[in-house]
């Protein structure tokens, strides 16, 4: 998980999942230009998205007892969860022909 002397814009490069208030977002990225954070998620059949400034970023802070970063934008405070991709591994033995 993240550690508590992470920056949220670090937590975010490193991440491959995002959730933000209970909701996993499908979509989310930092823009090029100037490190804003768009989030996009479905809430039942509503598009929801959120967009986040490089300053709103900064100030967010890391709660380590719900392992989650507290933002606070435009539309109020929000809660995201950063987490990384559960990856397969193709470990199965090689079949021996002499076997």
């Amino acid at each position: 998980m993240t550690a508590v002397t992470d920056t949220l814009l670090n937590a975010l490069e490193n991440c491959d999942m995002l959730e933000i208030d209970g909701l996993h977002a499908f979509d989310f990225f930092l823009d090029e230009a100037n490190n804003n954070l768009h989030i996009e998620c479905m809430n039942g059949r509503e598009l929801e998205h959120w967009e986040f400034t490089k300053v709103e970023i900064d100030a967010a802070t890391f709660d380590p007892t719900l392992q989650s970063w507290l933002i606070t934008g435009d539309s109020g405070e929000h809660r995201l969860v950063c987490m990384a991709a559960i990856g397969g591994h193709d470990d199965e033995e090689e079949e021996h022909e002499d076997a």
